[in-house]
């Protein structure tokens, strides 16, 4: 797999620092088939849903992570090695 696939720019601006206030103002990226995406906000999501409609949310969190290993080679000695999660 290509990691280098899934890189791109992220400007500054764009990263939330901290919760919007009011919580119902927090940002909402509207996706419909055809269309071009557009941007709307949270408060405005019961006008997008209609009957049998599902909504999914998405509560994981983004730790860092650092691992540390030893890689054994067959006959060979261990190389340590270190992987940095984001």
């Amino acid at each position: 797999m290509r990691v280098d696939l899934f890189d791109f720019e992220l400007p500054e601006e764009a990263i939330a620092l901290r919760p919007a206030s009011p919580r119902d103002a927090s940002r909402l990226l509207v996706v419909r088939p055809g269309a071009p995406p557009t941007d709307s906000a949270v408060r405005d999501l019961t006008g997008f849903l209609g009957p049998g409609d599902a909504l999914v949310f998405n509560d994981t969190r983004v730790i860092p992570a650092r691992l540390s290993g030893i890689r054994h080679r067959p006959g060979g000695t261990g190389l340590r090695c270190e992987a940095m999660l984001h």
